[in-house]
């Protein structure tokens, strides 16, 4: 009886043709297309698992100074007698806590330089650097193209040199050590005046043509300093060191435009994060032609609420349009989430091929500033785990 009351009803208002109806279809239409969007998780067999631990994996997006644990930073405050303000979480646990409460990049960022404060000697930041080596090593890190931001450091009365060579001493141990091949990439602070990038450029000119430092790259607030600003500070850097790989973020939150900007103007050949390129058919097509890499990391962009999951990132275009990009764990310590926690959160959204995986490590070793004989070795080894696993992962 119910159901036959039920129908009456729905065709009574039919009728009538009222809001009311309107009202009813707009409910059940919202309903269904928020069940379309809702993000469907994966199993990940522990074979695949397996499969993606022993993956060769090159890492081009992640700040050093974004590895800081809680645990290190309260250790450096300690060593180096430094009072952290008032309101910075007083605990290991609390500064856990925060770290789950990011509202954007610019709450992130407020809390991200407050910890930077306690990096005071060449040991510490040679300590914050082996310590992510050894972490990204047991994910099945083989090669890491690092960077930092001496700004930051250098306004609070720290050397340029001391910052660069504690992380120049981690990186050369982390090759003996490890076998990790290893670039370092300055980074600009894009809220700071041009002006102070141009100054920082020169000021490590030397450290580029030792071939200490590898790469120049554009960080921190996007939306409000687009990459034209920068583009004196690019071209001088391209003039003092001919051979420097250039890149910059782009897309994370700003729009397309500031994409291709960058490829315009500064002349970079990568693009970190690159999210939004989505966007523009056209820019897509551009960056599979030119092979363009994008350094995509997934939890970074759920925690900064870029994407609500890491199913809503665009992946799948990406794969279908051929754009090549390889997948980082950007700010780990405060993200939750090292080099193999973001190659899983990915499979587990989009449970993709071997081969696709396969593809995306290798075209991450093709898009990495190293030689023809060290990407070969690192595409032989990507071969040898595919053929491990081949038979098994059906």
């Amino acid at each position: 009886m119910p159901f036959f009351l039920f129908l009456a009803v729905f065709f009574f208002l039919f009728s009538l043709q009222t809001p009311c109806f309107y009202g009813f279809l707009l409910f059940t239409t919202e309903r269904h297309n928020t069940t379309q969007a809702m993000t469907t998780i994966y199993p990940i067999s522990e074979q695949k698992r397996k499969f993606l631990h022993e993956l060769p994996k090159c890492e081009h997006h992640v700040h050093l100074e974004g590895t800081l644990s809680p645990d290190l930073l309260f250790t450096l405050a300690k060593r180096n007698n430094i009072e952290l303000p008032a309101h910075f979480p007083s605990s290991i646990e609390l500064c856990n806590d925060r770290y789950e409460k990011f509202t954007d990049l610019q709450d992130f960022l407020d809390h991200y330089y407050i910890g930077m404060s306690v990096l005071m000697t060449e040991s510490d930041f040679e300590d914050l650097a082996w310590d992510y080596f050894v972490k990204a090593k047991h994910d099945g890190l083989h090669h890491a193209e690092t960077f930092f931001d001496p700004q930051g450091h250098v306004e609070r009365g720290i050397p340029i040199e001391t910052v660069v060579n504690g992380f120049h001493r981690a990186s050369q141990r982390a090759q003996a050590e490890l076998g990790i091949s290893t670039k370092l990439i300055m980074c600009l602070l894009r809220h700071l005046p041009s002006q102070d990038g141009l100054k920082t450029i020169n000021d490590a000119k030397q450290f580029y043509q030792d071939g200490i430092i590898h790469g120049l790259g554009l960080d921190s607030s996007e939306k409000p300093f687009p990459p034209e600003l920068f583009e004196e500070c690019y071209a001088l850097a391209k003039k003092n060191c001919p051979e420097i790989g250039l890149t910059a973020h782009a897309g994370e939150e700003a729009d397309p435009s500031f994409i291709s900007n960058s490829l315009d103007l500064l002349k970079v050949t990568r693009i970190d994060h690159g999210v939004q390129s989505y966007r523009d058919d056209e820019l897509l097509k551009r960056l599979a032609k030119d092979k363009v890499m994008l350094s995509l990391c997934p939890l970074s962009n759920v925690k900064l609420q870029v994407v609500s999951d890491v199913g809503e990132l665009p992946l799948r275009k990406w794969l279908d349009y051929g754009v090549p990009f390889s997948i980082n764990s950007d700010d780990p310590a405060y993200f939750g989430g090292y080099l193999l926690d973001n190659y899983l959160a990915v499979e587990s959204r989009f449970n993709l091929k071997p081969e696709e995986w396969v593809q995306i490590t290798k075209n991450s070793v093709d898009g990495s500033w190293i030689d023809a004989a060290r990407k070969k070795q690192l595409h032989d080894e990507i071969d040898r785990v595919h053929a491990k696993y081949r038979d098994v992962l059906v």
